[in-house]
C-alpha cells in the first residue's frame, strides 16, 4: 500500500497595518479616527527639499525614494550587520532594496515595521508584508506606481496644506518664490534655523559663514552691530515671504547669556580665527538666542527649540559619510535650570514669543512640561507648548509618554499636534500613525469610564489636535488640497 501524498498549504498571514482597525481596540476609538481621518494635515516642520517641490521631483525607483536620506532605515541596516556598501555606498539601488527587506523580518516592536507598511500601504497600495519573498513583487509595483508620482501629487495625495520647510537665513529662497507662483495647493513657507550663527566655537566654519551671511544681506558683518542687522534683515525677509516659524537645533540649551560687550569681544575675536573658552562661547549662544528670542516677538513668530540630541557621536562614521547619517543618540544634560532662564529673560524683556519645546530625552518629559506651565499666558492657547515626541521618541510608546504627560500637567486639548521632521515625501503616514494612537487612547478611557461620552466635545478635541489648533497657533494661511 503506498504511501498518502499531503499538500503543503501556503499560509498567508494578515499585515494588522492594513486592517482598518489597526491599533484601535474600542468602538469609540474607531468612531473618533473617522472623524481625525478626514482633518488634512498642516506640517509645520519638516526637512523636504523646496527644491524637490519646485521642481515637482520624480523618483527613478523605490530606493532613491525610500532609502535614500532615511538615517532610521540606515541604524537599522547596520544592526542587521548589513555592509555599508549596501546601505550609501556603491550598490546598486535594487541591492540596497533587498538588503533592507532582509531586515524588515528583524524590526518585529520597531516603529520601522509599521512606517514602512504604512508607507507601501498608503502610497503604493502594497498589502504584502515586505520580505526577501515578497521583495521582487513589491520592488515591481512600487517602481510602476512611482511613474505617476511626484512630489507635488504625493503632497496633494496626503492633503497637505501647508508645509513648513527649514532653512539656513542665508538661503536666498528662489525656490520657495517659485513655489509660491506655481499656484499649488500646498502652501510652503520657509522656516529660520540659524544654528551655525552660534558657532563661535568653530572659528572657521562660523567665519566662512558670515561671509556668506554679508553676501545674502549685502550687510557689513565686520562688527556685531553689523552681524545682527543682517540677521534682522533675513528674518524679515523669511517674513515677507510668508514664514512666521523659527527653529533651533541644539544638545543642550543656553540660559540668560552674556552682555553685549562680551557678545562682541567674542564674535571680533571669532572673526579673527580665535577659539572662545567653552564658558565664553556659552555666553555668546545665549546672547544671541536671547535675540532671536527678541526678533520672534517682534514679528509675532512661534520660536521652536529641538534639544537633547548627542551628535556624531561615532567619529569615525561622521568623518566617513558626514552629519545625518545615524550616528546619533539621545544625549544627557542638565536642561532645565537654564533653559528656565532663558524663558525669564525673554518675558522680563517683554519679549517671550509663542515657543515649541521639543525635548529628546524621555527623563525630562515631566520637567519641560511643568516648564511650559510656568510661562502661559495671554496671545495664544498653549503659547508655550510641549512640542511632539521627537526623532527617537517619534514611535508609540514616545508618542504615548509625550500624551500622557501633556495631559497630566497641561491641556492636551490644545496641543499643535503632530509632525513629519522628516526628509522624505513618503512620510505623511506618520500623521495618521499618531491620529490613530491619540485616538486609541481617548477611546480607552471612554469605555473604563475615566472620560465622559461626550462625542462632540471629544470629536472637536480631535479634530483641534489633528489640524485646527496648529492652523490658529502658527498663523501661517493653508492652502486647500
Amino acid at each position: 500500500m503506498g504511501m498518502s501524498s499531503k499538500k503543503t498549504k501556503s499560509i498567508s498571514v494578515k499585515n494588522p497595518v492594513t486592517q482598518n482597525d489597526f491599533l484601535l481596540s474600542t468602538k469609540t476609538a474607531r468612531r473618533l479616527y473617522d472623524v481625525a481621518s478626514d482633518e488634512p494635515i498642516y506640517d509645520y516642520h519638516c526637512h523636504l527639499s523646496p527644491k524637490e517641490i519646485a521642481e515637482d521631483k520624480k523618483w527613478a525607483d523605490l530606493s532613491e525614494i525610500w532609502l535614500g536620506g532615511d538615517h532610521y532605515k540606515w541604524r537599522a541596516m547596520r544592526a542587521n550587520g548589513i555592509p555599508e556598501s549596501h546601505i550609501t555606498g556603491s550598490a546598486k539601488p535594487y541591492e540596497k532594496f533587498l538588503a533592507y527587506a532582509q531586515t524588515m523580518p528583524r524590526l518585529f516592536r520597531n516603529p520601522l515595521w509599521h512606517w514602512t507598511h504604512l508607507e507601501l500601504d498608503r502610497v503604493f497600495g502594497i498589502k504584502e508584508i515586505l520580505n526577501t519573498v515578497t521583495a521582487p513583487k513589491i520592488w515591481a509595483k512600487a517602481n510602476d506606481k512611482l511613474k505617476s508620482l511626484s512630489a507635488q501629487k504625493i503632497l496633494k495625495q496626503f492633503r497637505v496644506r501647508l508645509v513648513g520647510t527649514t532653512d539656513d537665513p542665508c538661503e536666498d529662497l528662489a525656490d520657495h518664490q517659485k513655489i509660491q507662483k506655481s499656484g499649488i495647493g500646498t502652501r510652503v513657507y520657509p522656516t529660520f534655523r540659524p544654528d551655525k550663527a552660534l558657532l563661535v566655537d568653530q572659528p572657521a566654519i562660523f567665519t566662512t559663514w558670515v561671509q556668506r551671511l554679508e553676501k545674502t544681506s549685502g550687510v557689513d558683518c565686520t562688527s556685531l552691530h553689523g552681524f545682527l542687522e543682517a540677521l534682522d534683515q533675513r528674518h524679515e525677509f523669511f517674513h515677507q515671504l510668508g514664514s512666521r516659524i523659527s527653529d533651533h537645533g541644539m544638545n543642550q540649551t543656553f540660559g540668560r547669556g552674556g552682555t553685549r560687550e562680551q557678545a562682541t569681544r567674542i564674535y571680533t575675536a571669532a572673526r579673527k580665527g580665535e577659539k572662545p573658552t567653552p564658558e565664553e562661547a556659552e555666553a555668546y549662544k545665549g546672547f544671541l538666542m536671547v535675540y532671536f528670542g527678541e526678533l520672534d516677538a517682534k514679528r509675532g513668530w512661534t520660536k521652536q527649540i529641538h534639544f537633547g540630541a548627542l551628535r556624531n557621536g561615532n567619529s569615525k562614521g561622521f568623518r566617513d559619510l558626514g552629519p545625518d547619517t545615524g550616528f546619533d543618540s539621545i544625549g544627557d544634560w542638565p536642561q532645565i535650570d537654564r533653559l528656565a532662564a532663558y524663558l525669564d529673560e525673554l518675558a522680563g524683556r517683554g519679549s517671550l514669543p509663542k515657543m515649541v519645546l521639543y525635548n529628546l530625552n524621555p527623563a525630562d518629559n515631566y520637567a519641560v512640561a511643568t516648564l511650559c506651565g510656568s510661562f502661559q499666558g495671554e496671545g495664544a492657547r498653549g503659547k508655550i507648548q510641549f512640542g511632539s515626541g521627537w526623532w527617537f521618541l517619534d514611535q508609540l510608546e514616545g508618542m504615548k509618554w509625550q500624551i500622557n504627560t501633556l495631559s497630566s500637567l497641561g491641556l492636551l486639548a490644545n496641543f499643535v499636534g503632530m509632525l513629519t521632521d522628516s526628509r522624505s515625501f513618503l512620510s505623511y503616514p506618520r500623521h495618521e500613525y499618531f491620529r490613530r494612537l491619540l485616538c486609541q487612547i481617548l477611546g480607552e478611557e471612554v469605555e473604563n469610564g475615566t472620560l465622559p461620552k461626550d462625542m462632540k466635545l471629544l470629536e472637536g478635541m480631535v479634530r483641534d489636535i489633528c489640524y485646527r489648533n496648529a492652523e490658529a497657533y502658527f498663523g501661517m494661511e493653508a492652502g486647500k488640497v
